[in-house]
């Protein structure tokens, strides 16, 4: 690991570079950037978490802390690891001081790795419309976390009027074992019966506020073509936020999936014992995982987020974003003067690490 302190965007590339060459690392087994941004108190939770994830997916990791915007002046230190505590691939951990936290991309861009889809995740509250960050702007694909909101419906909300075709959320992301476990059943109940079942009803219990429990009772009603409420359950749910799914189905049947607080879900449906299966709580590092699986629309999520909003129309928009960046920090509260597109080449983004002195800027991917 090599710390550059008071460095530049150029200085960062230089010595990334001249690890790769020390250390005999190649960047043919990278599959993707991936470009983690952390506010400092969540920086530890966060490295570990995209470690994990990089460890099953070969990646260059680039973690940007923005920290002290409010700095008079601007100022990058810098960490670059090759086979450290970040795992077997490449990482660069960039705390930002200054205006050049509002410009974090100036430094991101020469360091995305060649003809590799960049994948960014926000560990912590993302910008409430993506298009005013150009991290956004760079991704394939972008990933929030609405479960971290004080309210996580409004965050929801707010991610489904700023949706585009790529976006996800870890809130859904961890219904993923309830949504295979009733899958499953369903489809065990389909079998025995020798046509299709239909859901004439249903409900999941859990915490009324938790972005897991709404973005199943969304999946659930648009899927089933009913509505299916989240209502307070009897037990304190895990922290997926659902204690257990009730469908009523036709022919005066029900199937019910409870958790056990054991890791394990307990199933029970019409004319067969009940049956076990495992239903953990996984880690952060995991969830990020799953979703560097696919780089692809995420359809299902987007029709989870449309029922439990009300938005529609959410799978229909384009997947280009256009970049539009106001300085915060404007007397007037408004836009400054326009200014140059931004360079995506290592000199033009130096120059800007080095002086953040941009009002106004527009990155089209």
């Amino acid at each position: 690991m090599t710390t550059l302190w008071d460095t530049t965007g150029s200085a960062v590339v230089k010595e990334l570079a001249a690890q790769r060459r020390t250390g005999g690392a190649v960047l043919s087994g990278v599959a993707l950037t991936l470009v983690v941004v952390a506010d400092e108190g969540r920086v530890t939770e966060a490295e570990e978490a995209a470690t994990a994830a990089a460890e099953q997916h070969p990646c260059r990791l680039l973690i940007v802390v923005r920290r002290q915007i409010e700095a008079p002046s601007p100022r990058l230190d810098a960490e670059v690891l090759i086979g450290g505590r970040l795992g077997p691939g490449e990482a660069v951990v960039m705390r930002m001081y200054g205006r050049l936290a509002l410009h974090a991309e100036s430094v991101v861009l020469p360091l995305l790795a060649a003809d590799a889809p960049v994948v960014t995740w926000w560990h912590g509250t993302p910008p409430e419309g993506l298009s005013t960050d150009a991290l956004a702007v760079i991704a394939d694909r972008r990933i929030t976390d609405s479960s971290l909101a004080d309210d996580q419906l409004a965050a929801l909300r707010t991610r489904a009027t700023d949706y585009a075709p790529g976006d996800t959320d870890l809130a859904w992301t961890r219904s993923t074992p309830w949504r295979a476990t009733l899958t499953s059943t369903l489809d065990s109940v389909s079998g025995r019966r020798g046509d299709a079942v239909r859901v004439r009803g249903g409900q999941v219990e859990g915490d009324r506020n938790h972005a897991t429990a709404l973005l199943m009772a969304g999946w659930l009603s648009a899927r089933c073509d009913t509505t299916i409420p989240v209502v307070e359950g009897e037990r304190r749910p895990g922290p997926s936020g659902v204690s257990s799914v009730v469908l009523q189905l036709d022919q005066d049947e029900e199937v019910r999936v409870t958790a056990d607080r054991r890791g394990g879900a307990v199933i029970a449906q019409p004319y067969r014992p009940e049956a076990m299966v495992a239903l953990p709580d996984r880690q952060l590092g995991d969830l990020v995982g799953e979703e560097l699986r696919r780089l692809d629309p995420d359809e299902p999520f987007a029709e989870a987020l449309e029922a439990t909003t009300g938005v529609t129309g959410l799978a229909a928009r384009s997947p280009d974003r256009s970049h539009v960046w106001f300085d915060p920090a404007a007397a007037s509260g408004g836009a400054g003067d326009p200014l140059p597109t931004v360079p995506a080449d290592s000199e033009g983004a130096e120059e800007v690490a080095e002086h953040g002195e941009h009002n106004r800027e527009e990155v089209r991917p």
